[in-house]
């Protein structure tokens, strides 16, 4: 339980704080190389999936023994490193390698949606 919402508040922060960078340090960069809405996609995701996890840190507190929960967990955090984490090295660094890695991020999070609707009906 407590890991998931010290990972939440974590990336929630980090979020907030590389929303902040891109908008202050990276804007005339990122806007030469049409790349700020791409960096931008990452930190929404980015944020979305932190407050995921805080609320599957939440759940886990009312369902401690949830595989399914923990397993949405995990999703959501391998889906911030995948698909919020090529973005913004994407976006950063003009590199297309980072491209290919973002759906692998987006299937993540899918997967922990999935898990945690199962977890719900099964509760």
């Amino acid at each position: 339980m407590k890991l998931f919402l010290i990972l939440g508040a974590i990336h929630a922060m980090l979020a907030v704080m590389l929303g902040a960078f891109g908008a202050h340090a990276l804007e005339a960069k990122l806007n030469a190389r049409n790349m700020l809405n791409v960096y931008q996609t990452g930190v929404q995701y980015h944020m979305y999936h932190a407050l995921a996890l805080l609320v599957v840190g939440v759940l886990l507190g009312k369902f401690p023994a949830s595989t399914l929960l923990t397993g949405a967990g995990w999703s959501f955090f391998i889906g911030i490193l995948l698909f919020s984490g090529s973005l913004y090295a994407l976006s950063t660094t003009g590199m297309k390698f980072f491209g290919p890695i973002t759906p692998l991020g987006g299937v993540a999070f899918i997967v922990g949606w999935i898990l945690l609707i199962i977890a719900v009906v099964k509760a």
